[in-house]
């Protein structure tokens, strides 16, 4: 029988389904990266900046790692967070309430392209009425790795340098009782402040300085000075009293009709006008 037009045939249809497997995506290798922080130094009951910076080490140069978050630990809780900026840099704020140098962490936090590190540094906490000594890291080492006769400055600090006899045993009677101790490195201009600032505060304590607070500053243009003027502007008013070994050091006080001390000895006509000078560190407590 002819088929009719109205009446159409259909050849059997096969529905093939694919089925898609989840397979993990391959896991995202993330930076190592270094964490590098600075001493800060405040009162009991005043704001304080705690400021890292975060950056991955690179052949030629480091990289500055930007839209990071870090953590500030205090005593082992998370106190403060922030986020690095594009230079790496952070800033984290916290307000300490008693007279105490306490060590603080800055670790970087939860992040999908940074692995976890961690910097330390101290948080220096005194009154504002405690008799404050600055003192030259060069004045803390033998001459033969302190520095070379013109520059006075330390771009690197070896952490087998040796300590001057007896500097570690008077500065730590001078800060028993009595002294806040700030050490000052002075580097060269472009120097990383931060890595000054962390080799300083490691050599200082493999050779048991007592804590202090570590100022890193680049030479030239009196960055001192300028230092001593805010700290006195900041209601700072006993930061009075330096102790280095380079006649710049000790006129940047004596300037400001402020004392200042040279240890050890040094050459004639290396002693400015007006400054003291003491043989040894034994003789430094003479010349307070």
């Amino acid at each position: 029988m002819p088929s009719s037009p109205f009446v159409r045939t259909t050849a059997p249809v096969s529905l093939v389904l694919f089925l898609t497997v989840g397979v993990p995506a391959p896991a995202v290798e993330k930076t190592a990266a270094t964490i590098l922080v600075k001493d800060s130094l405040t009162a009991p009951h005043q704001q304080s900046t705690i400021e890292a910076k975060l950056f991955a080490k690179g052949l030629l140069k480091d990289s500055p790692l930007g839209g990071e978050p870090v953590e500030l630990l205090v005593k082992g809780t998370v106190s403060a967070t922030a986020m690095t900026g594009g230079d790496g840099r952070a800033f984290l704020s916290f307000i300490p309430k008693a007279k105490e140098i306490v060590p603080v962490q800055v670790r970087i936090g939860s992040s999908p392209r940074v692995s976890s590190g961690e910097g330390e540094a101290h948080l220096v906490v005194w009154e504002r009425r405690t008799p404050i000594v600055f003192v030259e890291m060069t004045a803390l080492m033998e001459e033969a790795h302190a520095e070379t006769p013109v520059s006075r400055l330390v771009p690197r600090i070896d952490p087998e340098a040796r300590p001057i006899a007896d500097a570690a045993d008077e500065l730590g009677k001078l800060t028993q009782f009595y002294y806040g101790v700030v050490y000052v490195v002075m580097v060269p201009a472009g120097a990383d402040l931060f890595v000054s600032s962390v080799e300083a505060r490691t050599w200082l304590s493999i050779h048991k300085f007592p804590r202090g607070f570590v100022l890193a500053l680049s030479a030239g243009e009196d960055a001192l000075g300028a230092k001593i003027d805010e700290l006195h502007q900041a209601g700072w008013k006993s930061a009075k009293t330096g102790i280095g070994r380079s006649k710049a050091f000790a006129e940047t006080f004596l300037r400001r009709r402020l004392e200042a001390i040279i240890v050890p000895e040094p050459p004639v006509g290396e002693v400015p006008r007006k400054g003291k000078v003491a043989k040894n560190w034994k003789d430094v407590r003479k010349k307070l």
